[in-house]
Order: C-alpha cells, then structure tokens, then sequence
C-alpha cells in the first residue's frame, strides 16, 4: 500500500511551504518535521515519517506551484475549518449497512457524498486536495470499507460533511416534517444511504426501547417517497 500522509500533515505542509519554500527543501528542515510528524499522537499506529517522504512532498508541491494549481488561503481556511486539523481515520466495516447506535459511533466523523450513486458514505480517509480554476476546494477521499480503486474528488462545499447520526426509539421526537434526514434507501440492485426529506410523521405510543412511528420520506435525488421506520433514518448535526 502506497504510503499517505494524513490530511492535518498535508495542512502543515503546505503552511509550511507557503510561509518559507526554500527552508522547507532543506535536508534538516525535513528530518526535524518528520520526526515531529511520527511521535504526534494522531499518527500512533501509523507508520514512522522520513525526512525523505517529507522532501518528496515539498518537491512535488514545488512542481504543482503553477497558477492552476495553487491553492489560496481561503481554501486553506475552509478545509481546516471543515475538518477541524483533523486526520485520516480507518475503515471498520467492510460493506456500507446500517449505522450502529449513537453509542456505537466509531471515530469516523466525516461523510462523503460520491458521485456514482449520489448515496453518502464515512470517510475512512482524506488522500489529497486541489483547488480547482473556479476556486472550488476539492479532496480526494477513501471511503470506509472500500479499495482505493473507488476514492473520489469530491467537492468540499457540497459533497463533505459532518456524519449522520443514528436515531435511538426514544429520540423519534426529535423529527420534525420537513427534515433533511439522511435515509438507508432499499433497492433490488443496492441498499446506500442518500438524503431525504420527511414529508409526514404517524406518530405512535411504545417505550423507550422501540419505536413503532411511522415517517413518510421523498429521497432529494429521485423524488420517490417512501414509509419508512425509525431504524433507517439518522438526523443531521446541529449547524
């Protein structure tokens, strides 16, 4: 497997590279960030930096320093802000099902929206970043549980998020008609969760341990509504 730096290195990289390029070259310069990098404790279990790997990255950036290519401060800003200096998470499931209890949450806190079947995914991973002509921020992402011969660019601004949470029964209060839910939609040919809208609610009396209500959703990118039950939906976090 090709070595990966995670995405808050890559951050610090490339302030790094924008504040003193010339320093960032430097064999020394190189060997005293990597070992930063190895002993921080994002990167614990992970494989050991070289000051070698390090220099590849800046030389790399160096070539990709054209104008078409380069990335702004605003962009910078807006990728730290959404991921929080986060870094890369591993997978923990080896197919996309349904998302455990609130408190079965794994550390993926991120999700991808992937362009071949508008369904969102966890990201196991944040690969790279490029800003394209238009300004438009995009990463390319590894989805949890998936090889890498299916990693995306995604967009930022419209395709990354924080991750769905899943509902407990007693929680069903919390749905409101017209929620952006993000639904486990079930089909013959696939079974993904996409995003969805809840049109109507039939509300029914149980316990704090199943809920028996009723939700009426309409998926946002087919428009086909659906009754679904509490089990397959997960709300969004609050802005």
């Amino acid at each position: 497997m090709d070595f990966e730096f995670t995405l808050f290195e890559m951050l610090e990289m490339e302030n790094l590279f924008k504040e003193s390029r010339e320093e960032a070259l430097a064999p020394q310069f190189c060997e005293k960030l990597a070992s930063s990098f190895s002993y921080a404790p994002s990167r614990a279990g992970k494989e050991a930096i070289t000051p070698r790997q390090v220099q590849s990255w800046f030389q790399d950036r160096l070539k990709k320093s054209q104008p078409q290519v380069a990335s702004s401060n605003m962009a910078l800003k807006l990728l730290t802000n959404l991921s929080d200096a986060s870094t890369s998470f591993g997978a923990t499931e080896s197919s996309q099902k349904l998302k455990g209890n609130a408190s079965d949450l794994s550390e993926l806190i991120f999700e991808a929206l992937s362009s071949k079947d508008n369904a969102w995914y966890d990201v196991a991973s944040f690969l790279n970043y490029r800003v394209l002509c238009s300004g438009e921020l995009e990463v390319r992402v590894r989805f949890a549980g998936f090889r890498n011969t299916d990693d995306e660019w995604v967009s930022v601004r419209r395709a990354v998020r924080e991750r769905s949470i899943p509902l407990e029964p007693s929680e069903c209060q919390r749905v409101k008609v017209g929620d952006l839910v993000l639904c486990f939609q079930e089909r013959e040919e696939r079974a993904v969760y996409c995003d969805a809208h809840v049109l109507e609610i039939n509300r029914q009396l149980h316990d704090i341990n199943s809920c028996r209500c009723t939700f009426v959703v309409r998926y946002d990118h087919d428009d086909i509504e659906e009754n679904v039950q509490l089990d397959r939906l997960c709300r969004r976090p609050p802005p």
